[in-house]
């Protein structure tokens, strides 16, 4: 109950938000599609070491032609309002962005004037759609970090926004591009017919467990499963996890969240030609080209359809802790949160 009415506060904080960018009240009006004008990018949220770590490469002088010339030359530091491992890092990464180059500016409203597409890096799921719906508004094409919500029904919401406004969205991990997905993905092991993969699973007691950081292996377990699971059931400890997916077509996938001893990522893909141990993670300099891609292009490189599931899945996963472990279907969470992303909307009189 207590996060039920935490995430309220948040939808009421983004609806007043919206309110005074004048949207509550009114019809939103249609847009263009996000069409940048130049190679500047800005940042919402300085809170995680993501931003610094894309800034340093983007404003690297020798960085190479994958990245297009595009640099961060603005940012809005606010990020997370209690979440005190991010608030505490607010500070020095400000100062490590302003060595780079990047100017802070005071406000989103500021920063819109200066850049051409948006890095929303605030680490904090529960002020993403606040923040997105003047980015969207103004026809930024924008990335939004992990988690690209706090919720089912805001992450929906969000990309119900993106429609309206045609302006190209799209969330993903980095650990969608370990050396070897893509290739599985593309069939290099035929089809593939399971996977186990095992990662990080750090809780957050203002997120779902696995929205926090189990997202990164769901997302590895997406890119090779694809999407069409059906039901989810979850095995609960305090230090580990074990999620277990069903496909439709009756394929199973599982991801084991780990919180207690040595942690990394991995996994073992089962195809129709053979077993593959996944690759290790390699950095976010994979991830960070597919969004210069993407700020050059408009054409996401992860559909707004799996990214919704990835998060049905993780969701479906956090009632079936609820529910000691019965299976849920995805079915069931979809329906419940499109009929709560309604109200959000209706909120924001969209």
């Amino acid at each position: 109950m207590k996060n039920t009415i935490r995430r309220r506060d948040f939808i009421k904080s983004a609806v007043a938000g919206a309110a005074g960018l004048g949207l509550a009240g009114k019809s939103l009006p249609e847009n263009t599609p996000g069409s940048p004008q130049g190679n500047r990018i800005g940042i919402i949220g300085l809170d995680t070491s993501h931003a610094t770590a894309f800034t340093r490469v983007l404003n690297d002088p020798s960085a190479g032609p994958e990245f297009g010339g595009y640099k961060v030359v603005a940012a809005y530091p606010k990020g997370s309002n209690d979440i005190k491992s991010s608030v505490d890092r607010i500070a020095g990464y400000t100062e490590d962005v302003k060595k780079l180059g990047v100017e802070i500016v005071n406000s989103i409203e500021e920063l819109l004037t200066k850049v051409d597409a948006v890095l929303l890096e605030t680490n904090d799921g529960r002020l993403h759609l606040g923040q997105a719906i003047p980015v969207m508004k103004a026809g930024k094409r924008v990335f939004i970090d992990k988690p690209i919500a706090a919720s089912l029904e805001d992450t929906i919401a969000i990309f119900e926004l993106a429609r309206h406004f045609n302006v190209p969205t799209f969330s993903s991990s980095s650990l969608r591009y370990i050396p070897g997905l893509k290739e599985i993905s593309e069939g290099s092991a035929g089809k593939v017919l399971g996977a186990d993969i095992y990662g990080p699973a750090t809780i957050e007691k203002t997120h779902p467990d696995l929205f926090w950081y189990g997202v990164h292996g769901v997302e590895t377990l997406y890119t090779v499963m694809g999407t069409g699971c059906k039901s989810v059931s979850r095995t609960f400890a305090e230090n580990s996890d074990k999620v277990v997916g069903r496909w439709n077509d009756n394929r199973i996938g599982t991801f084991r969240g780990i919180r207690a001893g040595r942690s990394d990522y991995g996994g073992t893909v089962f195809g129709e030609k053979g077993i593959t141990v996944i690759g290790k993670y390699s950095g976010y300099n994979p991830l960070l080209v597919e969004i210069v891609k993407f700020f050059q292009t408009g054409v996401a490189p992860v559909s707004p359809a799996e990214t919704i599931e990835i998060f049905a899945f993780m969701t479906a996963a956090e009632e079936s802790k609820r529910r000691e472990g019965s299976v849920v279907f995805l079915s069931e969470v979809m329906r419940k949160a499109k009929e709560e992303s309604e109200r959000i909307l209706s909120d924001l009189k969209v």
